[in-house]
């Protein structure tokens, strides 16, 4: 692995995860595995077809209720179990490169550590990850894979995006949801300034097509307290609009509109059962993710 790549893999960030035990049983029974049709790998689960009995075939699998309605055997057929198949799907748009004065690092840093960590520890599973890159376009796609070289490849693009662009989250979740070949695992990172209804819409798509989802809404400090005190020169990252304002006249009715957006977006992710989990780029990374694992372990357990 690239010394550019492996600085993406905290180390004290994947001890905190693996301290729920994400590589060991937390994962077989738990986060990643849950999300498949059995909690253990190898299970036959999903009913598929019925065909007639013929002698050989393992009467465990006989269907004795359709033998009591036709004096008939027929055996259940199941459809064998496929690892899960997650897709990263990383806002690489040109707000994403905002860093606070507080922060050592921007809001697509943050984002990127979190997709490589959450990577890293798909593909130790033998599960397969893919990755899309977006702003108001799809701008790179690697199709989903396991094995250390794809991680790699999966490392190098992060490292390489180059931000851009507006943040177009609807048109990124379709694609994303169309190339998925069976139930998957959408996790998307994005700060998410996008047309809340646009951005419900693709909520709405990848659940209405099956797949599970977390949504990382990933924000720095500043735009969730906006501690700005002097006469500010504000500039869009996308828009490329500038205001001189003296912040504490915008203060209130700013907080207000974050809080507007946070709870609809929140709605959103409630109404298609998408786990909202917001990332604050000056917390640390493996106290945010290990929190949220050991609260979804939790529910499943519950």
């Amino acid at each position: 692995m690239t010394s550019d790549s492996r600085r993406y893999l905290d180390p004290k960030v994947l001890d905190r995860i693996e301290g729920l035990e994400l590589k060991a049983r937390l994962v077989v029974e738990g986060w990643i595995s849950g999300l498949h049709r059995s909690p253990f790998r190898g299970s036959s689960v999903e009913f598929a077809e019925h065909r007639e009995y013929v002698p050989g075939d393992d009467i465990r699998f006989v269907d004795w209720k359709v033998f009591g309605r036709s004096d008939r055997l027929y055996i259940k057929r199941y459809e064998e179990e496929t690892n899960l198949e997650a897709a990263l799907v990383v806002d690489v748009s040109a707000s994403m490169t905002y860093q606070g004065d507080h922060v050592g690092h921007s809001k697509l840093e943050y984002a990127r550590w979190a997709a490589a960590a959450l990577a890293y520890l798909i593909t130790q599973q033998q599960d397969t990850v893919s990755l899309c890159l977006f702003d108001d376009q799809v701008r790179r796609v690697l199709p989903a894979g396991s094995n250390p070289v794809h991680l790699r490849t999966i490392m190098a693009a992060l490292d390489q995006a180059q931000p851009t662009g507006a943040t177009g989250v609807r048109r990124a979740l379709r694609e994303v949801g169309e190339s998925l070949r069976h139930r998957g695992l959408v996790l998307l990172f994005s700060d998410l300034l996008d047309d809340v209804h646009a951005i419900s819409a693709g909520l709405k798509e990848i659940r209405h097509r099956g797949h599970e989802m977390v949504l990382f809404h990933v924000l720095d400090p500043d735009e969730t307290r906006f501690p700005f005190e002097r006469l500010t020169r504000f500039q869009g990252l996308e828009e490329g609009l500038e205001v001189v304002a003296d912040p504490e006249a915008l203060q209130r009715a700013y907080l207000d509109e974050v809080e507007a957006f946070t709870r609809q977006i929140r709605r959103a992710c409630h109404a298609n059962r998408i786990d909202y989990v917001p990332l604050e780029t000056s917390e640390n990374l493996g106290t945010t993710l290990s929190a949220y694992l050991a609260r979804r372990e939790a529910r499943r357990r519950g």
